[in-house]
């Protein structure tokens, strides 16, 4: 393109030149003013606008200039990305894994270099268990198909050449992950504390996460509509109260006959507990100052029950995994469950399923093996 110069009414001149989008092919143009118009002032501003075209330039095809990014530059941008766009406390977690797969590969290294044989040597560094090294391979993939996706990287077919390590430890362990219906009863029969016993009944019966649960409001049971909306979370690792942690996780619960009777019994001993100590508070369920129930001390009471009648350490999240359980043992269909849980998609969903229900067919076969009808 060709520099031009135009003359300003106070005097001074403006020199402009053309220069032609990446992306669109239309022209843009880029100016500086001096001034006066002298040999001098001509040779500086060419400078000057050939400056601003390169600007332009990795500014409109940014991802295309590149091509030497590091991992550490990636991990950065993919953080800061994801800040926009998950909870302050899952972020927190992949900042700290994505952190880590740094340092193994080494913050240095060119993306465009990483290769499948390189990115296996050092990634798995000090992970025995396959499980550890398939998160870290999970995440950092995710991360790599960011940068595709963003045109910071330009070829990742050798992503292909990594494959997730097979876990025979988590397949034996499926079980470990929930509770049988006779296993929950055996569990709530030992329960002393009746708040914890109430929180345990409530999230195995709906399905809610722990956070979920403590951020209900009395407000929240519809006992008349016989539902339960869940649109709140309680973040006891930031100690703030969020949105659900997807859009899908914000729903409503329908209430069969079993818990719609215990919310009514949960209400019923909170109204009590209030009356005793004169505390006001619009949450459905809270410690005896009217505050949000304590994670720490719920999640070690739950774990030294189960740990003494069934032999299992189970954390809150037991409860969501033996909803789908029990849900799957009454025939409700896989598509009903992960609505009430607010799941549009989740892998251990439908593994428990599919083991509770091929577990139900045996059964079945079972029972019908020896029969003689004619």
């Amino acid at each position: 393109m060709i520099m031009w110069c135009e003359k300003l009414p106070n005097g001074k001149v403006r020199y402009v030149e053309r220069y032609v989008h990446p992306i669109t092919e239309k022209e843009g143009k880029v100016s500086v003013t001096m001034n006066k118009d002298t040999a001098a002032n001509r040779k500086n501003a060419q400078i000057s606008l050939q400056a601003k075209i390169d600007a332009k330039m990795v500014e409109l095809s940014a991802p295309t200039k590149k091509a030497e990014i590091t991992i550490s530059e990636l991990a950065k941008l993919y953080l800061k990305e994801q800040s926009k766009n998950v909870k302050k406390s899952t972020h927190g977690r992949n900042a700290i894994a994505i952190n880590k797969i740094v340092e193994y590969l080494g913050g240095d290294s060119i993306v465009k270099k990483l290769n499948a044989v390189y990115v296996k040597k050092h990634l798995y560094v000090g992970a025995k268990k396959p499980c550890t090294k398939n998160e870290r391979l999970k995440r950092f993939k995710a991360m790599i198909r960011w940068g595709y996706e963003e045109e910071l990287i330009a070829d990742i077919s050798w992503l292909s050449k990594l494959k997730p390590f097979e876990d025979k430890e988590k397949k034996e362990k499926l079980e470990d992950k929930f509770l049988e219906s006779d296993e929950l009863r055996l569990v709530l029969e030992n329960m002393e504390i009746p708040k914890w016993k109430f929180l345990t009944e409530l999230t195995a019966l709906s399905g809610m996460r722990f956070g979920e649960a403590i951020a209900l409001e009395t407000s929240d049971i519809h006992f008349d509509e016989e539902y339960i909306n869940v649109d709140k979370n309680r973040d006891y690792i930031h100690d703030v109260t969020t949105t659900p942690k997807t859009d899908d996780s914000t729903r409503e619960i329908p209430m069969q006959g079993q818990l719609k009777d215990l919310c009514k019994r949960i209400k019923i001993f909170m109204n009590q507990e209030r009356m005793r100590t004169g505390c006001r508070t619009t949450l459905f369920m809270s410690n005896e100052d009217g505050e949000y129930l304590e994670y720490a001390a719920y999640n070690k009471y739950l774990k030294a029950v189960t740990e003494k009648v069934i032999g299992k350490k189970a954390t809150t999240h037991f409860m969501r995994h033996t909803h789908v359980a029990l849900m799957a043992e009454h025939g409700v269909p896989l598509e009903v469950i992960s609505r009430r849980l607010g799941h549009s998609d989740s892998k251990i969903t439908r593994e428990i399923y599919f083991h509770v229900t091929e577990k139900l067919k045996q059964k079945d076969k079972e029972m019908v093996r020896d029969i003689k009808i004619i």
